[in-house]
This record gives structure tokens, sequence and C-alpha cells, in this order.
């Protein structure tokens, strides 16, 4: 796949907001004239970094290592800013 291609690809994706690779590939040729079949889009954009899937939401403590933060926290609570960095 050429670079113009690839950037009319991404263009395309970015304009339509569209899910499937078979509704991209039919864009893609009626739009701009370039003719990919829809496993060639779905690889282009893995390529590029479009993943065809949500974020996992994650929680950002654990339950264990929440406990174990707040002693540590306790303890350094009155140290000066300079202490502090050395930490970071």
């Amino acid at each position: 796949m050429t670079g113009r291609g690839k950037l009319m690809l991404k263009r395309t994706v970015r304009r339509s907001h569209q899910l499937s690779a078979e509704s991209i590939a039919k864009d893609l040729q009626t739009w701009c004239g370039l003719q990919m079949s829809p496993t060639t889009v779905r690889r282009e954009l893995h390529g590029m970094g479009f993943h065809g899937r949500a974020a996992a939401s994650k929680p950002s403590i654990t339950k264990c290592n929440a406990k174990r933060r707040m002693p540590w926290c306790k303890a350094r609570r009155h140290w000066t800013l300079e202490q502090g960095r050395r930490v970071l």
C-alpha cells in the first residue's frame, strides 16, 4: 500500500467513525477510487494503531496496595519538600 493510500485510509476512518472493514473499503472506493479488500483495510488499520476494541477500565489501586500505602504515607506525613522529591 502506498503512502497516499495509507493517508486516505486514515482520513476515511477519522471522518466516518465506522467500525466494519467492509464499509470502510466501500467508502474508500466511493470517495477516493481506491480498491482494497476488507482484509487489507483491517491489516493496515491495525498497523496504524487503530484497534476494534474498547479500553478496559482498570482500578487505579488494588485494595491490598491501598492498605500498604496508608501506613507508608502516614509515616512520611511531615516530610519536607526536599525529602519528598528524593522519593519521586
